[in-house]
């Protein structure tokens, strides 16, 4: 069974946000990914789509988020399902950093609205 130390961990960035990837197939994993999200005040990330389910849970903060045009105020606490093939947003109208942990499969592909696919290393 794999443990993975904070130490061990790696981060991304991205359109203003953090990504610190805890559970890839570079740790150990065979089905899953897993990473926190640090979501500054003010971010407002792109309109996109992805190709796998992906979970996010709101650890710290309020954020709003948009799926398929429904937009929804979430706290901490709340979980949100993105499914396949979903239009999804994410903004933190607040002035403090959001934190988030996701879930997802490995393989995850995000497409955004101009077309550009971005394949995250965080999810792979």
């Amino acid at each position: 069974m794999p443990v993975i130390h904070a130490s061990d961990s790696r981060t991304h960035e991205i359109h203003g946000a953090r990504f610190v990837s805890y559970a890839t197939p570079l740790t150990g994993s065979e089905e899953l990914c897993a990473w926190r999200g640090e979501i500054p005040a003010g971010t407002k990330a792109p309109v996109h789509t992805v190709n796998r389910e992906e979970i996010l849970l709101l650890l710290v903060g309020e954020l709003i988020v948009t799926l398929d045009g429904h937009t929804e105020r979430i706290r901490a606490g709340d979980t949100v399902i993105v499914n396949p093939g979903t239009a999804f947003a994410v903004e933190n109208p607040t002035d403090h950093t959001a934190l988030t942990w996701v879930t997802t499969s490995i393989g995850l592909e995000a497409v955004l609205a101009d077309g550009t696919r971005i394949t995250p290393p965080w999810a792979n």
